[in-house]
């Protein structure tokens, strides 16, 4: 018989900051009757404060609200729904959250892209394009919360935090607090226990805004629990630069393979500011001092692997035999996390970084950003060619928009934002990355990142 969750004489509620529980209460989070409710959008404390970066001129909220509709209609469900479409699968869905649905603690997953492990497919849904969508990524659930968090949806956070919080501390997970990579929908059952360093820092970040939006401290409690786990683990005190990941024979060997769009400079400026017993200022100059030497040392974009001393490499994993040298499908992010940076703080190494990629770009597309190429550049050509492709995903769209934030050109960031803005969101079962990239660029680009005005930093 597998054993549930044993979170022993812990008040869940307590845990939660609800203001009551009961077994037989609302799931919903988000209504103001609801005895489970943990924080409503009418109800946030933080205010918002002025930033420091640019914003397109015709930046306007509207864009990614209808995109977040069509997104999360298609990406996000419930623990409830899943189990009533899926009764047989479903009925496993107690064993890890169990202790939470006795409370009227309801969860919710971002739904991940076709997978062919057996433990992604969904045998009730055989012949649905959802057959074999039964997996969730971390990563996913890093980037839900806080796109959920800037879209003001309560309900939809606080389900994806439940999540999160029942795996980090499930007894089928590694035992070191980290959210495991690969999950399957709400089952025990758990692929991959090791964890993604982004997705980790992506859902502190999210706990640490929502703590600052709300007031509410059961957010930041956990945040400094998984600040905690991500220190031990995921960061190489050797040097300050961030681990790809928690497993020690696979990312944390003699030679490591870093990923420089995990890199999150807001993210370890928020970690500093709460959790001051460890030297997170460090890892943020290491990282950038890394991040900086590694463009310098080619042609201006990034490789999606490097090693300790900035050169490709392939990862351990295999994932990018080839593709590694290229600005591929993990640099994609790397436009994301600075412009977020210099938005909110004006750090003169993320203008740097973003204008070096803006000058790239524009060359490349004659200064026109309805040209943008469909080509995956090489860091270096003496590694590896670029990779062409046959049209431009919406996600290096976005990527490309955002390397226009530290004002190297406003032409660039008016004209490209309008395109991005015109783009619908394409959604099937292999859209999950595109439509929450997407979704995440146009949120920042358009101004969605309100930074809380209460933290001080």
């Amino acid at each position: 018989m597998r054993l549930k969750l044993s979170l022993g004489s812990l008040a869940l509620c307590a845990a939660f900051g609800l203001s009551a529980c009961s077994s037989g209460s609302s799931t919903s989070a988000n209504s103001e009757t609801s005895s489970t409710t943990i924080i409503t959008s009418s109800a946030s404390t933080g205010g918002g404060s002025t930033t420091s970066g640019i914003l397109p001129a015709t930046a306007n909220t509207a864009y990614p609200a209808g995109l977040y509709t069509t997104w999360k209609s298609f990406h996000y469900i419930t623990l409830e729904d899943e189990a009533a479409r899926y009764p047989t699968w479903g009925a496993e869905f107690s064993d890890v959250f169990g202790s939470y649905l006795a409370q009227g603690l309801n969860a919710a997953r971002i739904i991940w892209s076709t997978y062919n492990s057996a433990s992604c497919q969904i045998a009730e849904a055989s012949g649905s394009n959802m057959y074999k969508r039964g997996c969730t990524v971390s990563e996913g659930i890093g980037y839900g919360m806080l796109i959920t968090l800037f879209q003001e949806d309560w309900d939809a956070f606080n389900r994806l935090w439940i999540y999160s919080t029942a795996y980090r501390n499930s007894v089928y997970a590694s035992g070191r607090g980290l959210m495991p990579w690969l999950t399957s929908s709400f089952s025990w059952d758990i692929p991959d226990d090791a964890s993604a360093t982004d997705a980790d820092l992506d859902i502190a970040t999210s706990l640490i805004l929502a703590y600052y939006k709300s007031g509410n401290s059961a957010y930041l409690t956990d945040a400094l629990t998984l600040i905690a786990a991500l220190w031990e683990h995921e960061v190489n005190k050797s040097n300050y630069l961030l681990y790809s990941g928690d497993t020690p024979g696979t990312w944390q060997g003699t030679n490591p393979a870093y990923n420089l769009s995990y890199f999150s400079p807001v993210a370890l400026r928020l970690f500093a500011l709460v959790d001051p017993s460890h030297d997170w200022t460090a890892v943020l100059n290491a990282q950038y001092t890394y991040m900086m030497n590694v463009q310098a040392a080619g042609t201006g974009v990034f490789p999606d692997w490097s090693d300790g001393s900035g050169n490709a490499i392939n990862p351990p994993n295999n994932s990018a035999t080839n593709t590694y040298w290229t600005f591929n499908k993990e640099s994609v992010r790397i436009p994301w996390r600075i412009a977020w940076d210099y938005y909110w703080f004006a750090d003169p190494r993320a203008a740097s970084v973003l204008n070096t990629l803006n000058n790239f770009i524009m060359v490349r597309s004659n200064n026109d950003p309805t040209q943008i190429p469909a080509v995956n550049y090489s860091w270096n050509l003496s590694v590896g060619a670029d990779i062409a492709g046959q049209s431009l995903p919406t996600q290096w769209l976005g990527a490309w928009c955002a390397t226009g934030m530290a004002g190297n050109s406003m032409d660039w960031l008016n004209v490209c934002t309008n395109v991005l803005n015109a783009t619908e969101m394409q959604t099937s079962a292999s859209s999950y990355f595109p439509n929450i990239l997407q979704m995440m660029y146009s949120q920042l680009l358009n101004g969605m990142y309100v930074k809380p005005a209460n933290m001080g930093i």
